[in-house]
């Protein structure tokens, strides 16, 4: 069997949503299947790079000392390039499961994932700067965003009866990616998120100025899609979130999920205990949230370094 064959069979079975050409329904679910952003992507990696270099390749003749090499050679992310060997040793075990093979050559390939640089995340006062220069909605989204730390398909897929006014909590319902609703990333992704009183008040403004104001309203409704589905984040950030980020002369790459990075960072640095920064991520453990997310500011560094210092030249003059 050829690569190329092996694809197809893989893009039908798996990507099914992506092969058919049509966006599964909302509520509709199956967990054998992947979500539809994921199907997308993977079905881009498997035309933009896969086949256009392992296509005639028949399965026993792809060697996991080529596709390393192959690898090195790709003008993409670390990131991107573990995807992608991630795709190919997917694609050999669905030919495993379907006896095709007995063998998973891409298992020996090593690729890093590590990142080639450190996310950038906000100082209070950068934060602040650039909520003054966006307009709304983007204003609210953004700080909701900073103090919540939602992801952007979650933010984006709030409706008004998601937010419990009454008992200030956030109910994470769905997630919205490419205009398709789905369920949250993970078991741990659906807790509820606590909402501060402030945060509130911003949101209970919008409510009450926006024409979209229903229980099953989007919370930042599309005006040019007459509010039946929300704001696209891309197009919003791009045209208004990026010029804020100018004239707020702050000089980082900034985007929505710069705003989880950053509340992770902020809280860490605030000396907040471990568990509670993992149950306001909402992540399924804590080394994801210490290991991707939490970065040590150098004034932190710097007293942690200090306080070092100091107990042991004290120790010194005790003993002189």
């Amino acid at each position: 069997m050829s690569v190329e064959t092996l694809v197809k069979h893989y893009q039908e079975h798996e990507l099914p949503d992506v092969f058919s050409k049509q966006k599964p329904a909302t509520g509709s679910s199956d967990e054998h299947h992947k979500s539809y952003s994921t199907q997308y992507a993977y079905d881009i990696y498997l035309k933009k790079w896969v086949l256009p270099r392992w296509r005639s390749y028949r399965l026993s003749e792809v060697k996991a000392v080529d596709v390393e090499a192959w690898l090195k050679t790709m003008p993409l992310a670390r990131g991107s390039r573990a995807k992608i060997r991630n795709l190919m040793s997917a694609l050999f075990s669905h030919a495993i499961r379907w006896e095709w093979t007995d063998r998973n050559p891409i298992k020996s390939v090593r690729q890093s994932a590590k990142r080639m640089r450190t996310p950038d995340v906000l100082t209070p006062e950068e934060i602040m700067a650039l909520l003054k220069e966006l307009p709304e909605p983007l204003r609210t989204a953004a700080e909701l965003d900073a103090f919540t730390g939602l992801r952007r398909g979650e933010l984006i897929g709030l409706q008004w009866e998601d937010v419990d006014f009454e008992n200030l909590v956030i109910h994470v319902r769905r997630s919205v990616v490419m205009m398709v609703q789905g369920a949250p990333k993970t078991e741990a992704s659906a807790k509820d998120v606590p909402l501060d009183a402030a945060l509130a008040e911003s949101l209970l403004k919008l409510r009450l100025v926006g024409p979209y104001n229903r229980e099953t309203d989007w919370v930042f409704a599309s005006p040019t899609m007459k509010g039946k589905q929300p704001l696209w984040p891309e197009t919003l950030w791009r045209r208004y979130g990026r010029p804020a980020v100018k004239a707020a002369k702050i000089e980082k790459r900034v985007g929505f999920h710069t705003f989880r990075h950053t509340y992770t960072t902020l809280l860490t640095q605030n000396n907040e205990e471990v568990k509670v920064v993992q149950e306001l991520l909402r992540h399924a453990n804590s080394r994801i949230t210490l290991d991707l997310y939490a970065q040590a500011g150098m004034p932190n560094k710097r007293l942690a370094q200090s306080k070092l210092v100091r107990m042991v030249l004290n120790k010194g003059e005790a003993l002189a």
